[in-house]
This record gives structure tokens, C-alpha cells and sequence, in this order.
């Protein structure tokens, strides 16, 4: 594999590492030059990566478990001395649900892994990253800026990731340490697909997501990967910034109002011979 030298004796934890995003990020990462400690509960996609890729350790852990964060910074720091940023990427979205379908249960369990693990590691780390003007990188979501139907527990979590990076941000810029975000769209991955299958119609679903874009495609993992590790490595200036990594999703107008719900006609139309308000009065 050849690698860069961008960021070169640099330690960096990622966490859902083995697998989607995740995993492209540590290859992104190890192709920087740095050294990447991978964090994942799932043990056989983190331990594949630690023996195909150089500079890589893979511990297992489970991010909303706090002592299993102990763990996954102490043993970064015992290997390897130092840390210079954190990656937070382990992340979950239920499946599509109206709001009288869900539970407290099922959003204080979402909370856990999108919103607490995230806060928790970076709690942790925050002392080693002090030491070295390291930075974060939160992954958050499109839809937690713009919303998404059928997912205000995942839309929740999400904006409220995106709001805590700005606010980490103020607070650590004494020390200069950086905090941003990166707000993903439609990104194919394993999850899009679990998704998709588990909607009506998978194969509409998907063209839906596709046509979502200006662009006309969805993103791929290793697009948010690049824009990690540009934020690690080259954004110096940049500190509580959302980048919205979408195609261009949230541009532009679209037809958005459900088949059924109520919608109403200007009170006075245009003086217009092409214009027809379908009015049967």
C-alpha cells in the first residue's frame, strides 16, 4: 500500500472502524501516514483490517460502554504515547417508523450510541488531545440539519451531535484543540441497503436516493473518508464547522408535501393564461 505523509506519527482512534464509513476511514487515515487505532464491537471486520493494513490496531469495544472507552484511550496512549484525534463514527439508524411507533426504549438506546458514546470517548480523550492541539471529528448526518420522515429518534440524535460539536469546539479552542463535523447524505453503504430493504419497495426506495442528488448518484464511503481526513490534516482554520458532505441534497425546491395531506392555493393567483388552479368552483 502506498502512503502519504500528511499525517505521519500521528495516533488516531476511529470508532465503528470495521466496517462502512468507518472502515474507509481508517484506510484513509492509514494512508495518510498515521497510526489508527480501530474500535468496533464487532470483532471480525476490525480484526480482518488489523492484519490487512500496516500502522493499525484493532481493540474491541463498544462505545456505549464507559469503561470500555477507559480501556480503548488507555491502551492508545500505553502503545503508542499520544493522541491526536478521534474519529466519531459508530452510529445506528432504526428502521422507518412514525412517531406513535416508537418507543423510549429504542430512543434512549439510539441516544446511547449516536449521542452518549461520542460525548463519553471524547470526554476521554480530551486530556491526551490538550497535549498534542489535536482535533475531533464527529460524523453526524444530513438529516439531522434538514430532517428525514419516518426518523425523528435518528434525526434527534444526529442534530444533536452536529449542536454538541460547536459547542466542544468554543470550549477547547483555548487549548487549541479543533472540533468538526462532517454531515453525510446518501452514502451507500450496508446500513442504506438494510434500510431500503426494509421499505416496501427497496428497488424505489434506492432510485429515490439516488434522484435525492443534483449529482445525480449517491456518495460513497471513501468521499467521507477524504473529507475526515482533510479536516484532520489540512482545515487548521476550521473549528465547530458542519460539512455537508450530499451531492447537494439540501439545495433547491421539491415537491415535499405527502400525497393526501391538506394543500392550499394562493388566495389571489396570477394574471396568468398558463396558469389553471384546477378550482372546481
Amino acid at each position: 500500500m502506498a502512503t502519504g505523509s500528511r499525517y505521519a506519527g500521528k495516533v488516531v482512534i476511529v470508532t465503528g472502524g470495521g466496517r462502512g464509513i468507518g472502515e474507509q476511514i481508517v484506510r484513509a487515515f492509514v494512508e495518510s501516514g498515521a497510526q489508527v487505532v480501530i474500535c468496533d464491537k464487532m470483532e471480525s471486520g476490525g480484526r480482518a483490517l488489523e492484519q490487512e493494513l500496516p500502522r493499525t490496531v484493532f481493540i474491541l469495544s463498544d462505545v456505549t460502554r464507559e469503561e470500555d472507552m477507559k480501556t480503548l484511550v488507555s491502551e492508545t496512549i500505553r502503545r503508542f504515547g499520544r493522541l491526536d484525534c478521534v474519529v466519531n463514527n459508530a452510529g445506528r439508524h432504526l428502521p422507518p417508523q412514525w412517531p406513535e411507533e416508537t418507543s423510549g426504549e429504542e430512543f434512549r438506546s439510539l441516544l446511547e450510541v449516536n449521542l452518549l458514546g461520542p460525548y463519553t470517548l471524547t470526554k476521554l480523550a480530551l486530556p491526551y488531545l490538550r497535549k498534542t492541539q489535536g482535533n475531533i471529528v464527529n460524523i453526524a448526518s444530513l438529516v439531522g440539519a434538514i430532517a428525514q420522515t419516518q426518523a425523528i429518534t435518528y434525526v434527534a440524535t444526529k442534530g444533536a451531535l452536529a449542536a454538541m460539536t460547536k459547542g466542544l469546539a468554543l470550549d477547547e479552542s483555548q487549548y487549541g484543540v479543533r472540533v468538526n463535523c462532517i454531515s453525510p447524505g446518501n452514502i451507500w453503504t450496508k446500513m442504506w441497503q438494510e434500510l431500503a430493504a426494509a421499505s416496501p419497495d427497496p428497488k424505489t426506495a434506492i432510485q429515490e436516493g439516488i434522484l435525492n442528488q443534483p449529482l445525480g448518484r449517491m456518495g460513497n464511503p471513501a468521499e467521507v473518508a477524504a473529507a475526515a481526513v482533510f479536516l484532520a490534516t489540512e482545515a487548521t482554520f476550521c473549528t465547530g464547522c458542519e460539512l455537508f458532505v450530499t451531492g447537494g441534497a439540501e439545495l433547491g425546491y421539491g415537491i415535499k408535501a405527502k400525497r393526501g395531506a391538506p394543500v392550499e392555493a394562493p388566495d389571489t393567483l396570477p394574471d396568468c393564461p398558463h396558469f389553471q388552479s384546477g378550482s372546481s368552483d
